[in-house]
């Protein structure tokens, strides 16, 4: 598979931080890939958009978590983890929908319809 990471600066652009062939999947895979993002200048990451892929979650946990806990990561598989199975598929779309914005503001503006409901 190919694995891009996407990051979104506070103007709201977008930026390509890094891509790569996944050929295994498993946790080496994701933990070289998010060290050489890190050797690259990759700091400060506040949320981290992800499947529950545990080899993932575990290279996340190793690479990004600061561990003074000066910032937390976050990925999909938390937030769904506080809502019941049944609103699961709903919560996700909204999720993504809200990070597919192409600026910070309409993200914000996003954010804000669902936190009115």
């Amino acid at each position: 598979a190919f694995v891009i990471a996407i990051g979104v600066k506070n103007t709201g652009e977008r930026e390509v931080l890094g891509f790569d062939l996944e050929r295994s999947g498993d946790g080496a895979f994701w933990l070289a890939f998010l060290r050489s993002l890190a050797a690259r200048g990759l700091r400060g990451v506040k949320l981290a958009i992800h499947d529950a892929h545990e080899g993932l979650r575990a290279a996340i946990e190793t690479v990004l978590v600061d561990p003074l806990g000066n910032g937390a990561v976050l990925g999909t598989h938390n937030i769904l983890g506080q809502v019941p199975k049944s609103s699961q598929m709903m919560v996700s779309a909204i999720v993504r929908t809200i990070f597919a914005q192409l600026t910070q503001a309409a993200a914000k503006q996003n954010l804000s319809l669902v936190e009115k409901d």
